[in-house]
């Protein structure tokens, strides 16, 4: 079964009314709309570029650079790279000159407000460590700039109120990218939803897996410490969660949650075999002997990156998976209550033998079954980023009293994340980009509400009791989510029972 946009609106739920449009709700937008773009736009003429600086250069920025120099540069302009590492910078900037043939001018990190001074930049993109980008979205709001950053939007409850003030006060506009959004098959379970294929969602069942090498590679870096990502709960399932609240239209109101780190552990090290947890990869005496080593002379793209460079700021891209100061869980699990009264139980595991997820929406009229297997890789390497296994996605529907069918998926698109980062990127950079149902744009608000799901986890599973998300962070506002079928809507009655 081939699903389509239906012709009529779809009930509104009163308490997203006010942040929804009208023409969100009549607008229709069929499979055949996942491809780029960028040919959707008007002939008005562009009275100038507009004009970005960048924040953090290291590999998550590559895609956000690739789109202003190249794919976008007939309306927009590079001004300023800024970051803590001076090699990167030099990167950077020569790739800049190579591709487009521009001199970006390169600024440290300690004279971020000079670069905006001088450089004048429209907005500024934020790709740094998690737990800096509240400073640069926060003093770029100050400055006058429009802000764009990757997600998570920042990793703790201060400075998400923090982030929420500053955008009050300024009133600039504060992007966060979520590119899982735009993904064509999860835009497809969005428009099952949406059509009310399953009545309105009552639980959730949500099981992400992480492989050993994309697993792992969150244990090598900045990310395994709380202190700069909020852990797994907060960097990466904040795409799951903000994929959650966009599903179902509506926010979580409540969390429990339990956590453990067994697997990467040194002891985990010498049940493998090893003698023993070692600082890094390209010094460990051990290496030949270890799977998870990463060997970072042996990629060009992570050498370029990283080993090159390490001598500019000390960060090591590779450190042994099993150290003993690793402070992030790689086994969570989680109970959240929703607005609308939905439930989930969700959980994350960094060890496992595929890498993917498994979705199950139990709604009155029936069941939404969703799985979709990714292809490996480690981030950086030079492999595309959230891919998806060939014929590694099924999405099936089980009607109540009768017979399931598998949905006829839409086409997946060309790039990172299964065709959503291109998706995304015409939203972000195009100057009107086409209209979108499915409000696929997210802001402050959804970013605040993303990621305090994980955070209120974090918070739990140190205290063992359950978090209100009211109590973390007040005053968020409603994001702009689609209309949804509700719990007052009539429900066919289902077949007699054979």
């Amino acid at each position: 079964m081939k699903t389509t946009p239906e012709s009529t609106s779809l009930p509104t739920r009163r308490e997203f009314l006010a942040t929804t449009t009208a023409a969100s709700v009549g607008f229709a937008l069929g499979a055949s709309a996942f491809v780029s773009t960028a040919s959707a736009q008007t002939s008005a003429p562009i009275s100038r570029k507009k004009r970005y600086a960048l924040v953090g250069v290291g590999s998550r920025s590559g895609m956000f650079r690739e789109a202003v120099l190249r794919k976008y540069a007939e309306y927009s302009e590079m001004v300023g790279f800024c970051d803590v590492n001076a090699g990167r910078l030099k990167l950077a900037q020569d790739h800049a000159r190579n591709l487009a043939g521009v001199e970006v001018p390169i600024y440290p990190a300690k004279d971020f407000d000079r670069m905006v001074r001088e450089t004048k930049p429209d907005v500024i993109i934020i790709t740094t460590k998690d737990s800096e980008h509240d400073r640069y979205l926060v003093r770029g709001m100050e400055l006058g700039c429009d802000v764009m950053t990757e997600k998570p939007m920042t990793t703790d409850e201060k400075k998400c109120a923090a982030i929420l003030k500053t955008q009050a006060r300024t009133g600039r506009k504060c992007t966060v990218c979520f590119n899982y959004r735009y993904s064509p098959y999860r835009s497809q379970v969005k428009e099952l939803l949406m059509n009310g294929v399953i009545g309105d969602v009552l639980s959730v069942d949500f099981t992400w897996l992480l492989d050993t090498m994309h697993g792992a590679d969150y244990f090598r870096r900045w990310h395994a410490n709380k202190a700069n990502s909020g852990g797994l709960m907060v960097h990466k399932a904040t795409h799951h969660f903000d994929l959650m609240n966009w599903w179902l239209s509506a926010v979580p109101v409540e969390v429990a949650a339990v956590g453990k780190r067994e697997f990467y552990t040194p002891q985990m090290a010498k049940r493998l075999g090893l003698q023993s947890h070692h600082e890094r990869c390209h010094t460990c005496p051990e290496k030949s002997k270890c799977t998870f080593r990463l060997d970072l002379a042996g990629n060009a793209n992570l050498k370029r990156m990283y080993l090159d460079q390490e001598h500019h700021d000390g960060y090591f891209r590779d450190r042994c998976v099993f150290r003993p100061d690793i402070d992030i869980e790689d086994t969570m699990n989680v109970i959240v209550k929703y607005s609308t009264g939905a439930t989930m139980m969700y959980s994350l595991n960094a060890f496992n033998g595929w890498e993917g997820y498994r979705l199950a929406f139990n709604g009155t009229k029936g069941r939404l079954e969703h799985t979709v297997q990714e292809k490996v890789t480690v981030f950086g390497d030079g492999n595309t980023p959230g891919a998806v296994a060939k014929e590694g996605v099924i999405t099936r529907v089980y009607p109540l009293r009768a017979p399931a069918y598998n949905v006829e998926l839409w086409q997946s698109g060309s790039g990172g994340h299964a065709g959503g980062d291109n998706l995304m990127l015409d939203d972000l950079f195009l100057p009107n980009p086409p209209a979108d149902k499915f409000l696929r744009a997210a802001d402050q608000r959804s970013g605040a509400y993303s990621i305090l799901t994980g955070v209120a986890a974090n918070h739990s599973m140190r205290t063992g009791k359950p978090v209100k998300i009211a109590d973390l962070v007040k005053k968020i506002g409603l994001p702009d989510y689609p209309p949804m079928p509700t719990n007052t809507d009539p429900v066919p009655m289902p077949p007699a029972a054979s």
